[in-house]
């Protein structure tokens, strides 16, 4: 029976692959032509589309509704990983498989992005492609029995499963630049080698790892707030009709700063978690390796010190405010395996306490403010990530007024986005302020750092105004000025800000 239905497979398979061919021909950046792959790309992409195709007969049992699923499973991909290339500039790697589920949880942050016109039109087109391949093509069950279908099915997974082996041993190690990668080895090809480096084990070693111990146990150790503000950065070049004031009291603390310059972080339009853990963890995107893309994956549930536990094992009690949901990148369970003892989200806001789609910056304010007037005895150290400025920002609208508060001169058409940016900016710098302000009236002398995770996603402005380098801004200001060290000017990145704070609290403190 198994010979007899072998032949009715022979088409559907053929055309199967090719068409599975040709989403990668829609890619941006379009790779490169396919007899310019390595072998052992073709042998991965061949091997993986086996086992897809006979995963999906053993579930469907129509060769050629699956023949065409597949394709159309492999062109949905390409499809996102194109609009993250056009907002992100960054094509779809394996890491952010676990951002289809959270686009589900958190449609807000990701739909947008993809398009409503192109979501509802590819919901429109899986369901006509089920319906249609279910109801017209007959289930191979009936006809050949499950002996015949279960034969073909292992046969062909044992094809794929020696085909990604053999692709296996021969793909070269990825070079980690995911736009290089996709153009040298295809969608499915770039996927399996980031996945594969992904269960490489990785040899971390981290600056915060050695405990600090005080000369004198009774010393006053300042507290210590770090900000890292939603899409920070200075918008200024962009478009010289920005009012300089926007960020007027950030350029003011920047006069008063220890240190403050360019930040050159490892993420553009979004990816927080990028520079956030690179700051925690004192750890570059070299050290890091693939897990640079989403460290939160893997290595930051090590338990790896970091800057956060360092600090706590000197007294500091330690806490993160972020307010959104706890379980967004699992913060809930990663944050206190990286030493903060007390976590915030979104829950312990009210949700009036809004401007715009999220938690304002000055309801975070107020929240640090509470913190620091506590009546815990121990030095806080309290890492505040900010949600007020997220994307999409093109959900929300403009009026003449807030143009009027915003520019010298309107902007050209097109750049609506960039209004809303500014008008959260200004809530961030008036946050700065306030901190600042609150930390001045302490006893207790303190430290304030404050940086951007990245630029904002805001492409059509880009397209308008011109790209900005990617770069965002950082500081860090101190209460009292008798520093045995200054720190001059300097670009720096996030693993290198973290550890300069450290550093510079360590000279405060006169260890």
């Amino acid at each position: 029976m198994i010979d007899v239905l072998w032949p009715t497979l022979v088409a559907p398979l053929l055309v199967g692959y090719l068409l599975a061919l040709l989403p990668d021909y829609l890619l941006k950046p379009q790779p490169g032509r396919l007899r310019r792959r390595p072998a052992a790309a073709h042998l991965v992409h061949l091997g993986l589309w086996l086992l897809l195709f006979a995963g999906e007969l053993l579930l469907f049992q129509r060769p050629w509704f699956v023949a065409v699923n597949v394709a159309a499973l492999l062109l949905v991909f390409v499809l996102i990983s194109n609009a993250k290339y056009r907002v992100l500039r960054e094509p779809f790697i394996f890491q952010d498989t676990e951002y289809v589920a959270d686009a589900f949880r958190h449609p807000r942050l990701y739909f947008p992005f993809f398009g409503v016109r192109r979501t509802l039109l590819a919901a429109v087109a899986i369901i006509a492609l089920y319906a249609t391949g279910l109801g017209l093509e007959p289930a191979m069950q009936a006809s050949y029995g499950w002996p015949a279908l279960g034969g073909v099915v292992l046969a062909l997974a044992i094809l794929g499963a020696a085909a990604l082996w053999l692709g296996n041993r021969w793909l070269a190690a990825p070079d980690l630049e995911p736009e290089k990668d996709m153009q040298a080895l295809g969608l499915l090809a770039s996927l399996w080698a980031y996945a594969r480096e992904e269960r490489r084990p990785a040899a971390l070693v981290s600056p915060f790892t050695s405990p600090i111990h005080l000369n004198d146990a009774n010393q006053s150790l300042p507290d210590l707030v770090v900000v890292q503000s939603e899409s920070f950065f200075d918008p200024r070049a962009l478009f010289a009709g920005i009012k300089p004031d926007v960020l007027a009291r950030f350029d003011a603390l920047k006069g008063k700063a220890v240190a403050h310059g360019p930040l050159q972080v490892p993420a553009w339009g979004a990816n927080t978690v990028r520079s956030e853990f690179a700051f925690l963890s004192g750890l570059g995107p070299q050290q890091l390796g693939v897990h640079r893309f989403n460290p939160y994956r893997q290595v930051a549930r090590s338990g790896l010190p970091t800057l956060a536990s360092a600090l706590r094992a000197m007294g500091y009690h330690t806490i993160c405010v972020h307010p959104y949901p706890a379980g967004f990148y699992d913060r809930e369970r990663v944050y206190p395996l990286l030493g903060f003892e007390t976590f915030l989200d979104i829950q312990a806001f009210d949700p009036r306490q809004r401007f715009g789609p999220f938690i304002s910056d000055l309801a975070v304010a107020e929240k640090v403010c509470e913190l620091l007037d506590s009546d815990d005895a121990r030095p806080r150290f309290i890492f505040v990530i900010t949600m007020e400025n997220h994307g999409p920002l093109h959900l929300e609208s403009v009026s003449a007024a807030d143009v009027a508060d915003l520019y010298h001169s309107p902007p050209p058409k097109g750049c609506e986005e960039l209004t809303v940016y500014l008008r959260h900016l200004r809530h961030a710098d008036a946050m700065l302020e306030q901190i600042q302000t609150a930390l001045s009236a302490q006893e207790r002398h303190g430290w304030l750092g404050w940086y951007g995770d990245h630029v904002p996603a805001i492409p059509r402005v880009y397209n308008t105004l011109g790209e900005p380098t990617g770069r965002t801004e950082y500081l860090l200001w101190s209460t009292i000025h008798n520093l045995k060290t200054g720190v001059a000017a300097s670009t720096l990145t996030p693993d290198e800000l973290g550890y300069l704070l450290y550093s510079a609290l360590l000279s405060d403190c006169r260890l």
